[in-house]
């Protein structure tokens, strides 16, 4: 088997590893867009089932390589339908305009490729301060903050901003009688994308009667993905934190804090923000 292995390799031309690497990236390339969606699972599956579907082929399993060419051949269709929003994602990545622009911001090919995996950033004390206040002074609010899906399409429902993070502006844009204060402000690498968002409503028969539209919002974009919601209850005051469709109701601002810093702080920065969320 070894042998088999190495004379397949000796017999690999240079044009076969560019075939290869432009492959890796192409794939790449798709499970970064679906990733932090419910999408991602089935393209792992999807994947999974091609790679099974070719090595039965590969070692002449004649009947299991059929089924699988079958239910791929049937996937094809299946792919288009899931994935529309991921596809035309995908294929805008090729529109002229949009290269040119993004060849000019990152001054490389590869790194338009490539995505930075460092954690990232988030003002964490201006987050809890303001949900802080607006607990006490009973304003409603809808916070969410995006990890590796950044929620396109619901930020292009709302008022782009494109502001930094800080308390005062949080409060301000939920201020009762200001126009954005309905609906939900994204918040994206430290910087408040949109706000009066339109989210997805969950549909779950789980949730108790008495949580409104701002929470049922909160669990139903964080179902449908890997993003955080932070929720203060306008008749109440309580501070919810929902987090893959789970929500954990009447949280302290310490304990916003904690979940928080999980996520979007290194750890020497910890001890920092126990200060700000003791007041």
């Amino acid at each position: 088997m070894i042998q088999v292995i190495a004379n397949w390799f000796a017999s690999l031309r240079w044009i076969d590893f560019l075939d290869i690497f432009l492959v890796i990236l192409l794939v790449y390339q798709v499970y970064r867009l679906i990733k932090g969606t419910g999408a991602h699972k089935i393209f792992i599956g999807l994947l999974t089932i091609i790679v099974f579907w070719r090595l039965a082929d590969y070692l002449n399993l004649s009947l299991t390589a059929e089924i699988f060419s079958q239910i791929v051949s049937v996937g094809a269709i299946a792919i288009v339908i899931i994935f529309q929003p991921e596809i035309r994602r995908f294929l805008q990545l090729f529109n002229t305009r949009t290269f040119l622009e993004r060849g000019k911001k990152r001054f490389s090919f590869l790194r338009f490729f490539l995505k930075n995996t460092a954690k990232s950033k988030l003002n964490i004390s201006a987050i809890v301060e303001a949900c802080s206040q607006m607990s006490k002074d009973y304003t409603g609010a809808l916070i969410v903050i995006t990890n590796d899906n950044e929620l396109e399409y619901s930020v292009s429902t709302g008022e782009r901003i494109d502001a930094t993070v800080s308390a005062q502006l949080l409060e301000t844009i939920f201020f009762k009688n200001t126009p954005l204060h309905d609906g939900a402000v994204i918040v994206s690498h430290n910087k408040i994308l949109a706000a009066r968002c339109i989210l997805p409503l969950s549909a779950s028969p789980n949730i108790p009667v008495n949580l409104g539209l701002r929470h049922r919002s909160a669990i139903g974009i964080t179902e449908q993905s890997d993003a955080f919601a932070i929720v203060v209850s306008e008749q109440t005051g309580k501070i919810s934190f929902v987090r893959e469709g789970k929500i954990r109701r009447n949280i302290t601002p310490k304990r916003l804090t904690d979940l928080l810093s999980g996520d979007f702080s290194d750890p020497e920065e910890k001890q920092d923000l126990s200060d700000v969320s003791k007041h």
